[in-house]
C-alpha cells in the first residue's frame, strides 16, 4: 500500500555563514551523491508524483497519440549538398533516436554514417556533441555522451567500412570533451576541446589519426574560470576558428587548418567587456563586436595581413555600423557573398550582402510574426543559401534562396522541405503579436497561438511560456507537441521578457544583475494583460519554464501566487543563491557574469536572495506545481529541484499538488529518445490541462 503522505525529506542543523549572518542549509547533505538516504528519496518522490498523477493517465495517453499522430514517424530531413554527397537525419517508426544518412548528389545509393539507436543501446541515452565530416569526406568524428553528464567521447568512423579507427579520447584517456569538433584540411587530425572537473571548455587540444591519446597536443588553455572555448571548422576550410568567451568579454584564434605545427594566430586582445566574433572569407575576416558603445553589435572587416601584424582592433574597419534596436546576431560567409542574421523588433530575419557591389537582399516571408534564419549550408561557393522559416502555427519550411548575379533580379526562393505533419490544417489556428505593458511602463513583446475560432473573451484557458536570462530569445517555431493545447482551446503565449535577448543587447541587459526582477514582473505583466485584454480566464493561467526559466516560474510565482493555477518547472535553476557561493560546483564561476558574485558583494548577496525561490516560498496558497529533474545533471544540480519542492511542502498554505519527478539515467536535457520525451510531454501537458480545467473531464 503506497503512502497517502508525500516524502518528507531529514533537515539537519547546518547553517552556512553569508556576510556575518547565518544562514540555515538544513538540505546540504543532498549534495553528497553518496549519502544512503538520497536515491531513496528521489525514488519515493518519483512513486509519489505517479501515483498522484495516476487517475490523469486517460488524458496523458490520449494527449501521447495525439501528439504521434501529428508527427511523420518515417522522415528525412532536407537533404544539405556538400560536394558529391547530400547530407539528412533519417528518423523511423518505433526508433528512439536518429539516424544520420548521406547519399550521392548525382543518385545512388544511400549510406548510413551513424545510427544512434546503436549507441544507446548500451544505456538507453544519446546525446551527440559533435559530428564532423572530414574534408575529404571519408571519415567522420563523432562525440557521444551515453548517460547525460555531457561529457562526451571522441571517436573517428571510416565511412567505407562503416567501422571506428582505435583512436578514442574521452574520459577514460582523462580528457572529457566538450561540445565540437573541427578538422584540419588534411583530413589527418582534428580538433577539440576538454572539460576541467567543473565542466568548463578549458582547453584546446590537436589529436592525430593513427596516435594514443597520450600524444595529443594541447594547443590551447585558459586558467581563467569565468571563460570557455570553443571550436569550429571555416566554411572556407582555411582555418579552424577558436572561440574564447564568457558572456561579456570573448576573443578569437585562428589555426591553419593545413599547418597543423603552426602558432595560434590571435585576433584581437581580450578586452573585458567587448565581445567579438570572426568569419574568415579570402584574405580577410569580418567582425561581428560591440566595441565602442555598439551596444546591439556592428559588423567590421579586417585583412589576414594586419591580423598576422598584430594590429588587433585598431585594423578593424566599419562594414555595417551598430543600429540601435536591431541585434546583430552574426554572419556567414561565402565566396560571392555574406548572410546577415539580425533580430528586429524581437523577430529573426535574414539578409544577403554582396560586398563587392554593396548590393542587400532581405529575405521575405509575408507572415507578421515568423522566424527566419540561416539554415544549413555546407558549401563555400555556392549562390544558393539555405534558410528555415516557421512561425507558431506554420510548419518548418527549408527554402533554398537562388541568389540573383544581376542586381535587377529577384532572388527566387524554392522550397525544399516543409515539415509533414499528419492530419494538420494551419487555417484552424492563428497566431500574433500582443504588447503588455510592464509596472515601470516598458512594453513587453508576447506571441500568442491558438484555435481561429477562439475569442478574446475572458474564459479561455492560457499557458504562459518563459526564459529571460543569457540574452536567449524564445523564437516563436512550430511545435507538434503543442496542438493538443491548442485543440482544446488553451491560448498558448511566449512571455519575451527582459534578460532575454528579443528586443537587443538592451532588453538583456535590463534583466539581469540588479535588473534581474524586471524578468520576474515582466512575466506578471504578460499575465495581467493577457486576462485585461481577455486572451486569459483569471482562474485558467498557467506558467511554464525550463533551467533558467524554471527561476523565471518560481520567481513569479513568488510575487503572486493566486494569479496562477498551475505552474511546470523543469529541471528549475532555483536554489540560486546557494549555488552561486559555491565556486566549486560546476559552472557555478562562468556564471557571475550573469548574476553577479555573492560571496564578494553583500549587496549582490541580497539581490539573489530576494528572488531566490528556494528562500521565498510564503504561507499562501500557491498553484499545482510540477517539477523535474535529471540526476546527472551538469547544469542544474538535482538537489536544487528536490529542496525547492521540500521547502514549497513545508512552508505554503494549501492542499494543492507539488510533484517531483527525477530521470535517474539522464540529465539537463532528460530522455534522450524522442518517444521518451514525448511520454515525458504528454504527461506535462495532462498535468497542464487537468488544473486549467481544459482536460476533458479527464
Amino acid at each position: 500500500m503506497s503512502d497517502p503522505r508525500p516524502p518528507v525529506a531529514e533537515r539537519e542543523d547546518t547553517v552556512e555563514d553569508r556576510h556575518g549572518v547565518t544562514s540555515p542549509r538544513p538540505y546540504a547533505w543532498m549534495k553528497d551523491r553518496d549519502d544512503p538516504r538520497l536515491v531513496p528519496l528521489l525514488e519515493a518522490e518519483n512513486a509519489w508524483t505517479r501515483s498522484q498523477l495516476t487517475p490523469l493517465d486517460g488524458l496523458r495517453d490520449r494527449v501521447y497519440d495525439e501528439i504521434v499522430a501529428r508527427v511523420q514517424e518515417d522522415d528525412d530531413s532536407a537533404p544539405v549538398p556538400r560536394g558529391d554527397w547530400t547530407y539528412f537525419v533519417r528518423t523511423e517508426a518505433g526508433r528512439e533516436q536518429a539516424v544520420h544518412c548521406r547519399a550521392p548528389r548525382d543518385g545512388g545509393d544511400e549510406q548510413v554514417l551513424l545510427d544512434e539507436n546503436v549507441l544507446a543501446e548500451a544505456t538507453g541515452y544519446c546525446q551527440l556533441g559533435a559530428l564532423a565530416v572530414s574534408p575529404d569526406q571519408r571519415l567522420l568524428a563523432h562525440a557521444v555522451d551515453l548517460d547525460g553528464s555531457e561529457r562526451f567521447t571522441l571517436r573517428i568512423r571510416d565511412l567505407a567500412t562503416g567501422e571506428d579507427l582505435p583512436d578514442v579520447v574521452g574520459p577514460e584517456q582523462g580528457r572529457p570533451l566538450g561540445m565540437g569538433v573541427a578538422w584540419g584540411s588534411d583530413s589527418s587530425h582534428v580538433y577539440y576541446v576538454v572539460q576541467d572537473d567543473s565542466h568548463r571548455h578549458h582547453e584546446v587540444w590537436r589529436h592525430v589519426l593513427g596516435t594514443s591519446a597520450d600524444q595529443d597536443v594541447r594547443v590551447l588553455h585558459e586558467p581563467d574560470e569565468r571563460y570557455w572555448f570553443g571550436v569550429h571548422r571555416a566554411r572556407s576550410g582555411d582555418f579552424v576558428v577558436v572561440g574564447l568567451g564568457s558572456s561579456v568579454t570573448s576573443q578569437a584564434w585562428l589555426l591553419d587548418a593545413a599547418d597543423p605545427a603552426a602558432e595560434p594566430l590571435l585576433v584581437a586582445e581580450r578586452e573585458v567587456g567587448v565581445q567579438y566574433g570572426v568569419e574568415p572569407r579570402g584574405d580577410e575576416l569580418w567582425v561581428v563586436h560591440d566595441a565602442d558603445d555598439a551596444v546591439d553589435f556592428a559588423l567590421a572587416r579586417v585583412s589576414l595581413d594586419d591580423v598576422r601584424a598584430g594590429r588587433g582592433r585598431d585594423a578593424w574597419v566599419e562594414a555595417l555600423p551598430h543600429r540601435p534596436g536591431t541585434r546583430l546576431l552574426g554572419v556567414e560567409a561565402f565566396a560571392g557573398h555574406v548572410a546577415v542574421e539580425e533580430r528586429d523588433e524581437g523577430l529573426l530575419r535574414v539578409r544577403v550582402w554582396w560586398p563587392e557591389q554593396d548590393r542587400w537582399h532581405t529575405v521575405e516571408t509575408g507572415r507578421p510574426a515568423a522566424t527566419v534564419e540561416v539554415g544549413p549550408n555546407r558549401e563555400w561557393d555556392t549562390d544558393v543559401l539555405r534558410i528555415a522559416v516557421t512561425d507558431l502555427v506554420t510548419p518548418v519550411e527549408d527554402v533554398d534562396v537562388h541568389l540573383p548575379a544581376d542586381a535587377d533580379a529577384d532572388a527566387e526562393h524554392v522550397l525544399v522541405k516543409r515539415q509533414p505533419v499528419p492530419g494538420y490544417d494551419p487555417q484552424r489556428y492563428a497566431t500574433s503579436r500582443l504588447w503588455a505593458s510592464a509596472p515601470d511602463g516598458t512594453r513587453v513583446p508576447v506571441t500568442i497561438a491558438h484555435l481561429a475560432d477562439v475569442e478574446p473573451d475572458g474564459t479561455n484557458p492560457c499557458l504562459v511560456y518563459g526564459y529571460g536570462s543569457y540574452e536567449t530569445t524564445v523564437d516563436p517555431g512550430f511545435g507538434a507537441s503543442r496542438l493538443p493545447l491548442l485543440d482544446r482551446g488553451v491560448v498558448f503565449a511566449i512571455a519575451h521578457v527582459r534578460g532575454g535577448g528579443a528586443l537587443g543587447r538592451r532588453w538583456y541587459e535590463d534583466g539581469k544583475f540588479q535588473h534581474k526582477p524586471n524578468t520576474f514582473s515582466d512575466t506578471l505583466a504578460v499575465a495581467d494583460h493577457l486576462v485585461e485584454a481577455g486572451w486569459a480566464a483569471p482562474d485558467r493561467l498557467g506558467l511554464r519554464g525550463r533551467s533558467a526559466g524554471g527561476l523565471l516560474v518560481g520567481a513569479t510565482l513568488d510575487l503572486r501566487p493566486s494569479r496562477w493555477a498551475a505552474a511546470v518547472a523543469e529541471v528549475p535553476f532555483v536554489d540560486c543563491r546557494a549555488t552561486m557561493w559555491d565556486p566549486s560546483i560546476p559552472l557555478t564561476v562562468l556564471e557571475y557574469d550573469e548574476w553577479g558574485d555573492p560571496a564578494s558583494d553583500p549587496e549582490v548577496d541580497r539581490l539573489i536572495a530576494s528572488y531566490t525561490p528556494t528562500e521565498n516560498v510564503r504561507a499562501e496558497p500557491y498553484p499545482a506545481l510540477l517539477v523535474t529533474s535529471g540526476i546527472n545533471d551538469p547544469r542544474v544540480a538535482y538537489w536544487e529541484p528536490t529542496i525547492w519542492v521540500q521547502e514549497h511542502r513545508r512552508v505554503r498554505d494549501d492542499d494543492r499538488p507539488v510533484l517531483l519527478r527525477t530521470e535517474l539515467g539522464s540529465g539537463h536535457f532528460g530522455p534522450s529518445g524522442r518517444y521518451g520525451r514525448w511520454h515525458e510531454e504528454a504527461e506535462v501537458l495532462a498535468f497542464v490541462l487537468h488544473h486549467l480545467g481544459a482536460g476533458e473531464g479527464t
